[in-house]
């Protein structure tokens, strides 16, 4: 018998003052059995990073060929290609061949770095792709927030990162690996 994702609720509400982005999002998350706390508070910072209307999570790691987040347009064409990980380059390459951008949110430490130097030269040529890598500290804090049922707060202002709840508040710092190309 397969084991059900596991759901949690997020009420999210988002202060973004780079973007001049800000909204309340109701989430519902289903964390796969395989995913860690870790992996799921890092798609929701992605969310909280990226919120748009039409942003929406993926069908989850059991569903390949779908990303963790994305935007659609209203002709069904993907804007956004959101994935948290540490994708395969041929996975990678053909996000960038659907979608007008591809960002990857890698974590993970030594394995975050091993990944990066052996797919760096394979995806480099992507204009349209961003890697963005979290510290192991900044993904590991973030589990303090997993909760089943979520009130949090997401600020962005200057390149600042918060995300918190009534009892913790973790500053996120993000490392670009590679940035898209202009």
């Amino acid at each position: 018998m397969a084991l059900k994702a596991t759901i949690f609720k997020a009420d999210l509400q988002i202060a973004d003052m780079d973007r001049h982005y800000y909204q309340d999002h109701a989430l519902t998350v289903a964390r796969h059995p395989s995913e860690t706390d870790e992996r799921m508070m890092v798609r929701l910072l992605a969310f909280g990073l990226h919120a748009h209307e039409a942003l929406t999570f993926g069908k989850g790691l059991s569903t390949a060929g779908e990303p963790d987040l994305w935007q659609k347009d209203l002709t069904g064409g993907i804007e956004l290609w959101i994935d948290v990980g540490l994708p395969d380059e041929k996975d990678i390459r053909k996000a960038c061949g659907r979608a007008h951008r591809v960002i990857i949110y890698s974590y993970g430490g030594r394995s975050a770095d091993l990944w990066w130097a052996k797919s760096r030269d394979k995806v480099e040529r992507a204009g349209n792709l961003t890697v963005i890598n979290l510290p192991p500290a900044a993904s590991q804090n973030l589990t303090k927030l997993a909760r089943r049922t979520m009130q949090l707060q997401c600020t962005v202002q200057d390149g600042g990162i918060w995300l918190a709840d009534n009892e913790d508040r973790v500053e996120v710092s993000l490392v670009t690996l590679k940035p898209p190309r202009r």
